[in-house]
């Protein structure tokens, strides 16, 4: 049995190299474990539990300190620099319909919340696939 563990653990612990994911570590590391205890206990139902307790103790207890060491800073793309950007509305924008807009001199399909006239100026709230999402800016008499 003690082979099985050991050629498990191997199998598993190549899983994760390929997929470099952090899918199987836990199960490998288990696997490992369980092989140590299968050189002391021939009892397939310790190894069974030793594998999962042992499995599920390590990814409960590693988890959030790979998640911390995994979060990666978002880096904004060029798309996201037109985001809180004043534009001007060049064809009409319907209630929940779709309009366009020319913001830092390109031309983009845009929708709002409410009706939206031609030549009115407009703050860019989101991007949503290629349409800007777009607020109407109310100028101070």
């Amino acid at each position: 049995m003690t082979l099985f563990w050991l050629v498990l653990f191997v199998v598993l612990a190549l899983f994760e190299l390929v997929t470099v994911n952090l899918v199987s570590i836990w199960f490998s590391l288990g696997a490992l474990i369980t092989t140590f205890v299968s050189l002391v206990t021939d009892n397939l139902m310790i190894h069974l539990a030793v594998f999962t307790i042992s499995s599920i103790l390590l990814l409960l207890l590693t988890k959030p300190f790979v998640k911390k060491m995994k979060k990666r800073e978002e880096v904004p793309t060029n798309l996201d620099m037109v985001v809180g950007k004043t534009g001007v509305v060049t064809e009409k924008i319907e209630k929940d319909g779709i309009g366009e807009v020319k913001v830092l001199g390109k031309k983009w399909s845009a929708y709002s919340d409410k009706e939206v006239e031609e030549n009115s100026k407009v703050k860019v709230l989101s991007i949503n696939g290629v349409k800007l999402k777009v607020e109407e800016i109310k100028e101070s008499d």
